[in-house]
């Protein structure tokens, strides 16, 4: 029996029931397909059942790795890395299907990491099917003028559309975790406003959701300076708070800003 590390954020999925509604989100057979946190293999097995083109495995724990390397032999491809460390991509010249039950610790630095390094010119994936705790999960999701809506839903929403496939009980895993899980599925979208720098986005939105349950008018000059030309153009009511601009105004904003800086 595999021990779990607590510090991996290790929770092995084991429902086979659920296994399956995951591997049924994306379309695996004659694709590249790459598995973020593979664990002991469970979902690993039911991929391969689909026929894949190849399949990549990300895996940091070396007990893991050798496990897997025992199991699935020259079935899959394993990297043994930190997923936070990989250039991805890189990882194949081919787009890949992606799936992850991710560690919970460090589900959201993977997936801004990801959103971040997209190449508007070569996106490296067709589709990711992402595992988070639901908290994390409502928030990816959530609308604007909601408590949940927050940066995390502004950058995911940039460059991707999101659709909720299950919320997942914490008895489908081992260990059981204390909080529910949520299944999400992220396609690339066709238009969305390009930026020169896409950590802008992330700079404009630390910003203003770093002062979430204040006015807007501290952080809107705290970036523009008092530009009531800006300010007119983007029809922004700075007595509003972060959570009451919708996705386009963030867009926007980090438009406008990258203007005033070239």
């Amino acid at each position: 029996m595999i021990k779990t590390k607590k510090s991996l954020g290790q929770n092995f999925l084991v429902d086979n029931n659920i296994i399956e509604k995951i591997v049924n989100s994306a379309q695996i057979k004659d694709q590249t397909v790459l598995e973020v946190g593979p664990g002991t293999g469970n979902l690993t097995k039911f991929i391969l059942k689909k026929k894949p083109k190849k399949l990549y495995v990300i895996e940091k724990d070396n007990n893991l790795v050798s496990f897997l390397n025992k199991n699935f032999q020259n079935q899959i491809t394993i990297i043994n890395e930190d997923i936070l460390k990989i250039n991805e991509n890189y990882i194949s010249n081919e787009k890949l299907t992606v799936f992850g039950n991710l560690p919970y610790n460090i589900s959201t630095e993977i997936l801004c990491k990801w959103i971040l390094n997209i190449n508007d010119h070569k996106i490296w994936f067709s589709n990711l099917v992402l595992m988070f705790q639901k908290e994390v999960a409502d928030r990816i999701i959530s609308n604007f003028n909601s408590s949940s809506y927050s940066r995390l839903t502004v950058l995911s929403n940039w460059k991707l559309d999101i659709k909720k496939i299950i919320d997942i009980k914490p008895n489908s895993f081992y260990p059981k975790p204390k909080i529910d899980s949520t299944l999400l599925l992220f396609s690339p979208k066709k238009n969305f406003l390009k930026l020169k720098d896409p950590y802008t986005l992330e700079k404009v939105t630390r910003i203003f959701f770093s002062h979430r349950r204040k006015m807007i008018k501290k952080s809107f000059n705290q970036i523009f300076q008092n530009n009531n030309q800006i300010l007119n153009k983007l029809n922004i009511n700075l007595n509003l708070r972060p959570q009451n601009l919708d996705f386009e105004t963030y867009y926007k904003l980090a438009d406008e800003y990258e203007k005033l800086r070239s």
